[in-house]
């Protein structure tokens, strides 16, 4: 019976006793190596067909399997076969040992998954190609947007009107922001960015271009080792950027000392960034609704990663946080005061 299960199985098996001897070989078998049953029972599987079994790694293998001091299980093997192109197999082996008066039998599953690899080998080099191609638009949008800023900061210093000229010179740090989150985007590997580097790096660029006094002011960068796929990295970005920037042009009247803080921490309910200043805090006059164009982003963004905004009077100061809890999770409580 076990032998008729065998011969009529849809797997390519082989039945073998402890001299590795062919006591049984399946159909399946038969036919993916174009063999016949008279060339396969009762001869070593190290005989089988024009020597291309005869291999030291499956030696040791079945060796090991026969001995009982191991399995074997999707173990890839290259077998190379003459006038062919190699083979790639898969192997699973085990011993069967059902009772000391019956004989061991080592039974071995063979899998050709060379069609299988080539196809995989297919597909990793076009996702390769893929993220190559990624980074370079990454890096010619990020350069595109870079000439569209200048080009609005050269027109923001050639209007007469003092509105206008306002108005393009927040346009183009708007446009300057999202042009370096490109770049650094485009500097990254594609797919999961980690995140406190990235922000880092972030966050330098933007000193350089908008502290004239490292020692007057700077931006501090902290946090765990999260990473996030590449379209959370870009929102959490721009977030960063946005309150950034306002925090330095707002925060800090008169040539007042001061450091902004970007933090941002990953849990099991959700993750938090708080980006928050020591400086002069938010006009008492003012709601946060009123706050401008930079609020009004900052909303958009965090309505997009479903994340909730708090602002918190830090006296002196100001906290920002963004916060995102995934679906099922509850608010931690509040401390008690």
């Amino acid at each position: 019976m076990a032998l008729a299960v065998i011969a009529v199985s849809r797997a390519p098996l082989l039945l073998m006793d402890e001299q590795f001897t062919v006591v049984a070989a399946s159909e399946t078998f038969l036919q993916a190596f174009a063999l016949n049953s008279d060339a396969v029972r009762g001869r070593s599987i190290f005989a089988l067909g024009d020597g291309e079994w005869n291999l030291p790694r499956l030696h040791s293998l079945l060796e090991a399997v026969g001995s009982g001091d191991a399995e074997v299980a999707d173990y890839q093997l290259e077998m190379s076969v003459k006038g062919a192109a190699p083979r790639s197999l898969r192997l699973n082996a085990e011993r069967l040992a059902f009772s000391d008066a019956m004989p061991v039998r080592l039974l071995l599953t063979i899998v050709d998954v060379t069609a299988l690899n080539a196809t995989q080998r297919k597909m990793d080099d076009l996702v390769r190609q893929k993220e190559v191609l990624l980074q370079e638009v990454q890096h010619r949008v990020a350069n595109s947007l870079q000439i569209i800023a200048s080009v609005l900061l050269q027109s923001a210093r050639k209007v007469a009107s003092v509105e206008s000229r306002a108005h393009l010179t927040e346009a183009h740090n708007r446009v300057l922001s999202v042009a370096e989150v490109q770049r650094q985007l485009s500097l990254t590997q594609v797919g999961d960015v980690a995140l406190k580097p990235y922000l880092t790096q972030l966050c330098n660029s933007i000193a350089a271009s908008m502290v004239a006094d490292h020692e007057q002011l700077r931006i501090e960068v902290d946090g765990d080792g999260s990473t996030v796929d590449s379209e959370v990295s870009v929102s959490v970005g721009l977030i960063v950027t946005e309150l950034v920037i306002n925090a330095l042009k707002h925060a800090f009247p008169k040539g007042r000392k001061g450091v902004v803080s970007v933090d941002y921490r990953s849990r099991s309910e959700g993750w938090e960034l708080a980006v928050s200043d020591d400086g002069v805090g938010m006009p008492k006059t003012r709601g946060v609704a009123e706050s401008g164009l930079g609020t009004a982003i900052v909303t958009a963004l965090a309505s997009q990663l479903a994340a909730s905004i708090t602002v918190e009077d830090l006296a002196p100061g100001t906290k920002v946080s963004v916060k995102h809890l995934e679906a099922g999770t509850e608010p931690e409580p509040l401390p008690a005061v």
